[in-house]
């Protein structure tokens, strides 16, 4: 088997596992809606079916079970219920185990895939159920059926393959087969298309088919059979007959009227036609409009079917065109974006420099405007919706509120805001940790809210919004909120503070994410060891980003975490100490402001600021860097936000605005504190990121 076949099929069955788990979810919530459970069958078949083409015999042979379930409820015969959601669930799990160990080599567990399957026979009805069944359409319970549908229905269908499917692994043969198992089927291909054999090219598709089927199965039935080749095909369906209409003589539609119909004939050559004395099939062959076959195939149909009762055929939407990548190749591009926005750089500046070359300048600002806009559509390329993170989080919350005993709704907003994808999978362990903190440290059991006046169901709610060249993600709970006075006493059991250091509710809060910090009483599956939360903070200190906690007692909590739209390229802004450029991040910085010695002196020395009547302290990054040199008389203050408090950092210069293409520094500089990467500047030097979070949380330690 091709590998990159096997390879699309891995990565299409994980997409359609995480739909599936999401579409679960929902069928839980919504179990009358017959829309889900269909798309929950489906993407059950599709699994299956791609699954037998491609080789994963395991994987196919499993869901076969599971869609064979999943065929009753969707007839009726078996309701929608918690243990089949649960089951479900366990069931897609193992589907991905299986597709883990294709790719890593190693045993499936049969026995969790027998307990699963056992799992869902035992929800089937039993044989003496089926035969005690009522014999009409089955009901399903709070769904009314005023209107029954007839126990048959006639479809004419047409299939035409694009020429390229075999090379695609799909067998047409095949999907005709398994069409003729649907009921009573009259199948004419049409071949008008086969070249003479000299020109026959024997991997090409010429053939395509009309054919007539009577099921009681339904259009879904009909579409599941072509459901993983329909990207391959052009599938049209249409009733022609919904059984209503008795036969009084009058017979089907006229050749001439389905030939039209089928779209094989216009009304200007059928009204030409019968004009002439000879019977419309002939004349239509004679005239060179139609293949014999054509009109055999349309009086098949006439023979097919009695009556008619026309039903217009919604148009399908037309799939937006797209193609799969590899996420390696999206870095690539972006990297090498990056490598232009230096050249770039270094470009304008050689154009400054020599200004007499007109020509060089007018070359160098269309390279620029041309390279920023690669830059923004390569970056919004690796754009995604943060929905999908989302979406993950809702087995998260059903599983561990049903370990918990408690009853919680997970409800969200903007999950159409977009990150870089990069930045969205390292946010994946943070937001974990801190929904299960949510549930198990916010959220009280449905007894205790309830005697507080709550609803008995708890809630925890995501939000995503942008904020400039930020997002502000939100997680927030209406549980019982932080105990500021219980985290102030276990800091100071820890000495994480001393005791006569004065500090709001809100710094106090910030506690929460020091290392090894817990407040549980005792260690549980879920939490108590206290490192949960010290992991949220480092994976934000990764990202450059920042978090703040807001809580009020009796009502909730709420994390916001600050996080930039992208890992690869930034704004910054250049700095310049001695004869050292630095770059900063300019999502971080408030202002400028001047420091002159005056001011310095006029704080007896203190490293203090008064900014608009408000004292707001700096550090002197010269001292912090061990710069050599003595400062200019007039230094600049950048004055940057962190977690709600503002700090300035102190540097000779400031040179501007920046786009940095961040590079990662060598593993002998991995540990190095207060920097985060590099940059390579127009003129070919290097210029050092700087963490600011680390310089500032080194610089508060150094202080106690």
């Amino acid at each position: 088997m091709n590998d990159n076949f096997g390879q699309a099929f891995k990565d299409e069955a994980r997409e359609l596992l995480a739909e599936l788990e999401n579409s679960l979810l929902d069928m839980e919530e919504n179990p009358q809606d017959l829309g889900i459970v269909g798309q929950v069958f489906r993407t059950m078949h599709t699994i299956k079916g791609s699954g037998a083409m491609f080789g994963y015999d395991a994987i196919a042979s499993f869901t076969h079970n599971v869609e064979t379930v999943y065929d009753l409820v969707r007839s009726g015969e078996l309701p929608v219920s918690k243990e089949l959601v649960t089951l479900s669930l366990s069931a897609r799990d193992r589907i991905l185990a299986m597709l883990v160990a294709s790719d890593t080599g190693a045993a499936i567990d049969q026995a969790l895939n027998e307990q699963v399957i056992d799992g869902f026979k035992r929800l089937m009805p039993g044989k003496g159920q089926e035969a005690a069944a009522s014999p009409g359409k089955p009901r399903i319970e709070g769904v009314e059926q005023a209107n029954p549908a007839p126990a048959e229905l006639t479809y004419r269908i047409r299939f035409r393959p694009h020429p390229t499917i075999f090379s695609c692994g799909h067998n047409p043969l095949s999907l005709l087969s398994e069409l003729q198992g649907l009921g009573t089927c009259t199948i004419v291909a049409q071949t008008s298309g086969i070249q003479t054999l000299d020109r026959l090219d024997p991997e090409i598709c010429l053939f395509f088919w009309d054919i007539i089927l009577t099921s009681d199965r339904g259009e879904d039935a009909i579409r599941d059979v072509f459901v993983f080749a329909e990207d391959d095909c052009e599938l049209t369906i249409t009733l022609i007959d919904d059984g209503s209409h008795q036969d009084e003589g009058g017979g089907y539609k006229k050749l001439g009227e389905i030939l039209v119909e089928r779209g094989d004939l216009t009304a200007q050559q059928m009204d030409e036609l019968l004009g002439r004395q000879k019977k419309f099939g002939e004349l239509a062959v004679a005239a060179g409009i139609l293949d014999a076959e054509q009109v055999a195939s349309a009086l098949l149909e006439q023979r097919h079917v009695k009556e008619l009762r026309q039903e217009r055929q919604p148009q399908a939407q037309e799939a937006a065109s797209s193609i799969r990548v590899t996420a390696e190749k999206l870095d690539v591009l972006v990297n090498l974006v990056g490598e232009l926005v230096t050249v770039q750089a270094r470009l304008s500046l050689v154009a400054q420099e020599l200004k007499k070359h007109s020509e060089l300048a007018a070359v160098a600002e269309e390279v620029e405007r041309l390279t920023a806009e690669l830059r923004d559509n390569a970056l919004d390329i690796r754009m995604l919706p943060i929905g999908a993170t989302f979406s993950k989080f809702k087995r998260l919350v059903r599983d561990l509120s049903g370990e918990l005993g408690k009853e919680i709704e997970l409800t969200t907003h903007g999950a159409e805001t977009e990150l870089d994808k990069t930045v969205i999978e390292k946010l994946n362990d943070p937001l974990v940790h801190i929904i299960r903190n949510c549930i198990d440290h916010g959220i009280e059991t449905p007894q205790a809210r309830l005697a507080k006046g709550k609803p008995a169901a708890g809630t925890v709610h995501l939000s995503a919004v942008h904020s400039g060249d930020s997002v502000l993600i939100t997680i927030a709970d209406d549980g019982a909120g932080l105990n500021v006075e219980a985290i102030r006493a276990k800091a100071l059991e820890r000495k994480l503070i001393q005791h006569t250091e004065e500090m709001s509710a809100k710094e106090i809060c910030g506690l929460i994410f020091a290392p090894g910090f817990s407040t549980a009483s005792q260690v549980s599956s879920v939490s108590g060891r206290g490192v949960g939360m010290d992991v949220v903070k480092q994976a934000i200190d990764g990202l450059r980003g920042s978090i703040e906690v807001n809580s009020e007692p009796g009502k909730g909590t709420s994390i916001t975490l600050r996080i930039p739209l992208t890992l690869a390229i930034i704004e910054s802004l250049l700095v310049q100490i001695g004869k050292d450029r630095f770059v900063l991040p300019l999502s971080m910085i408030d202002e400028c402001i001047l420091l002159t010695e005056q001011e310095i002196a006029k704080h007896h020395g203190r490293d203090i600021l008064q900014v608009r009547e408000h004292l707001v302290p700096y550090l002197p990054l010269r001292k912090a860097f061990a710069i050599q040199g003595a400062p200019p008389a007039i230094q600049q203050v950048v004055i940057c936000q962190l977690q709600g408090k503002r700090v300035g950092l102190v540097v000779d210069r400031v040179i501007g605005g920046h786009q940095t293409v961040i590079k990662s520094l060598g593993p002998v500089y991995q540990q190095v504190k207060g920097v985060s990467g590099a940059t390579i500047l127009g003129d070919g030097c290097v210029a050092l990121i700087l963490d600011i979070p680390a310089i500032i949380h080194g610089a508060e330690l150094a202080a106690l």
